[in-house]
């Protein structure tokens, strides 16, 4: 089961609170502030919205 359309429309990055999107893998959720960036991992089907666990994503 993916993440659904209605929760990625509430989830919201902990650390500047952009809306953030899923890969096409569907196993991270990426900020969608350019000047933010972060990563966040999905683990067996849970959003991990930890700014601790989260990544810097590539430029």
């Amino acid at each position: 089961m993916a993440i659904s359309p209605e929760l990625l429309e509430i989830l919201r990055c902990p650390k500047c609170k952009s809306k953030v999107h899923i890969d096409s893998e569907q196993t991270s959720l990426a900020c969608e502030n350019a000047e933010c960036r972060l990563v966040y991992p999905i683990r067996d089907e849970i959003p991990v919205m930890l700014v601790d666990e989260a990544k810097v994503a590539e430029a």
